[in-house]
Parts: structure tokens; sequence; C-alpha cells
């Protein structure tokens, strides 16, 4: 899909003004609450399928089946008609609003003692990684040309927590569900790799087990890929691991306010006419996320009920990123293949390289 061309949501369109990053985007016709049923169903089942199929196969991250399978039913004869014309809107409500209730969930993950149990050489080195990763990433996407807002959603995705990022950053600042859809896909691809290949390096990299945990923590994208990869070291890895990787997941907010702030100066300075779309600087599902935390941190909330939220939070983004998989067209994906399988390997490179450099620093 061109940059210039509408974008279509649902029964119908009408054009206004073109957002913060300088696309045009175009508002959606409200579908009524029948038209949206068959793509919201079609997102709970994929969610549900992914679901069960972690379970059979606990190596595989839900979230990772869950994009698949969507690419895959926007693919299938007899299943992609559906996918691109009754459960159109449904799909698309699912890939946004169910986005970010799963990211406002994914607050209640982490709490203020996780981050002071790492210490402040840890916390700067989690700076410092999601600073590199996501400045160098964005700068080499826009030189090598990749389209539309990719450069800024593969660095959101590398930096800080996957497609769960990706997810947040599109939705503060509008982003075009296909540019969001591809992005998902390279950043899950480049992190299930990282799941094999990260523990063959432990021993040649001279990494204990404890530092081998900090560094997936700091390096791979998801929680879940994080626990995959981490594992493999034993608890102690594991732990530290999860508490890296939550450090990075709680520089969300302040990420998707830089980003809008950025945004909105660019498109100030190139002096744009008109009335603009001005996305907030805290969108109201990101302080829904810091409230989240919040509350964690109190330790008022039994056991029980995180680990009910915790999985009510993993469906509801396997049935966002179901939904978003279903709008990746893998032949305009293709056309742009080789530069951004460029890109996801040059990031690769540098948030392994730099966490790997901040972790012999730091212990």
């Amino acid at each position: 899909m061109a940059l210039h061309e509408d974008v279509r949501v649902g029964a119908g369109t009408q054009d206004v003004p073109p957002g913060p990053v300088g696309t045009r985007v175009t508002a959606p016709a409200r579908p009524n609450r029948l038209a949206v049923l068959p793509g919201l169903l079609a997102a709970g089942f994929g969610a549900a399928t992914a679901w069960a199929v972690h379970r059979v196969l606990p190596a595989v991250p839900t979230l990772t089946v869950a994009m698949v399978l969507g690419i895959a039913a926007a693919h299938l004869p007899g299943i992609r008609e559906r996918v691109r014309g009754v459960a159109r809107p449904g799909l698309s409500l699912a890939a946004k609003r169910l986005m970010r209730i799963g990211i406002v969930l994914l607050g209640l993950k982490l709490s203020v003692q996780d981050v002071r149990e790492l210490g402040w050489p840890t916390t700067l080195m989690v700076f410092a990684v999601v600073a590199a990763t996501f400045g160098g990433t964005w700068w080499l996407g826009r030189r090598i040309g990749l389209r539309g807002d990719q450069p800024l959603l593969i660095a959101a995705g590398y930096s800080i927590c996957g497609a769960s990022a990706i997810g947040a950053v599109s939705a503060a600042t509008g982003s075009d569900e296909e540019d969001a859809a591809a992005s998902v896909a390279l950043v899950t691809l480049c992190g299930t790799l990282a799941v094999a290949v990260l523990p063959l390096l432990q021993h040649p990299l001279g990494l204990d087990d404890v530092q081998f945990g900090r560094w997936a923590g700091a390096s791979v994208h998801d929680v879940g890929q994080v626990v995959a990869t981490a594992q493999s070291a034993g608890s102690a890895a594991l732990g530290d691991a999860v508490l890296v990787k939550l450090m990075r997941v709680a520089l969300l907010a302040p990420l998707v306010a830089v980003v809008v702030l950025g945004l909105g100066r660019r498109r100030a300075a190139a002096g744009a006419d008109g009335p603009v779309r001005r996305p907030s600087v805290v969108p109201l599902f990101v302080v829904g996320f810091l409230t989240m935390i919040a509350l964690r941190s109190t330790g008022w909330l039994p056991e029980s009920l995180l680990a009910g939220t915790a999985l009510l939070q993993e469906i509801l983004l396997a049935a966002a990123l179901f939904a978003l998989g279903s709008a990746v067209h893998l032949p305009t994906l293709a056309r742009t293949g080789g530069r951004a399988a460029a890109l996801g390997l040059s990031a690769w490179v540098v948030v392994a390289g730099v966490s790997y450099a901040g972790v012999l620093v730091t212990t």
C-alpha cells in the first residue's frame, strides 16, 4: 500500500488531515456491533489456537504462533476473502483496542522494587541499550529507504519489547496498519531466531549464567522469547533475564512520549498548514500502563489475581497480533524484504553488541 493511499477500515472511509508522521490517514466509518463481530471472533479463535499450540509446545511463544496464524489466514484460499472482507472491521478493531488493553495489563508484570534490586549500574546499562538500539535502528531504516513508519516501529520493537512496543508506538502515532504488521513480522522472526542462537553463544563469549541471563534480558525482544532463551542457563539466569527485560518494558511509556513529541516538532518545523491531528504526549493507554506498575508496586494484589491478569494479557495480545498478522500482504512485504532484512540483522547486531558490552562492564 503506497503512503498516499487511503487506509480503509470497516465499511467506509472519510478523509482527514495528515497525521504527525506526514502520512495521509483515513478516519474509519464507525462500524456497528454486528459488523465487528466476525473479525473479533476470528481474532479470539486465533488467540485460543495459539495458546493451545504453546501448551503443547512450550518452547514456541504464544504471540509468535498468533502472528503466524494471522499471516496464514490472510493468504489461504477460501479464508483470505473473509479476512479481507467481512472480518476486516473486527480484525482492525482487535489490532488497535485489544493491543492497548494488553499493554495496560503488561504493567502488572513490573514493580518499582524489581528495578531497585538490579542496582544503578544495570539500570544505566538498560538505558544505554535502549537508546543506542532505538536511535541506530531508526536512523539506518530511514537511510536505506524503508516505507512509511517501518523504521520507527522496528526501532521501537527491537529496543523495548517487540510486538507490544510496536503496537504502543503505532497506536500513539496513527501509523499505517500494514507498516505495523510488517514490522511485527520482522521483529517476531528475529526474536524467535534469538531463542535458538543466543544459548549457543554463551560459552564462546565467556558469560556465566547470571551474565547470560542479563544479556538475554537486554537484547531479546519479547518477554516470552526472553524466558525461552534464558531458561537454558538455569533459574539464576532466568530470574535476572526477566528483571532486566521488564526494566526495558518500563521504558515504553517515556519512549512513546519522546516519539510523539519528536514527530510533532518535525511537523511544526516542516511548516504544515491546516488542522493537525495531535495525539497526546502520553496516550491514555500508556497512563494505564504506568498506573498498573504503581498498583503492582503496592503489594496489595494477590498472586492469584496477577496470574489471571497475566493470562488475560497474553490472550489479548495474541488476539491483537493475529489481527495484525492478517493485515500482512506477503507480495508487498517481499518488495522491501531485502532492505527490511538488512535493517533487522543490523539492529540485532547493535542490540546484542551493546548489551553484551554493558553486561561485561556492570557485572
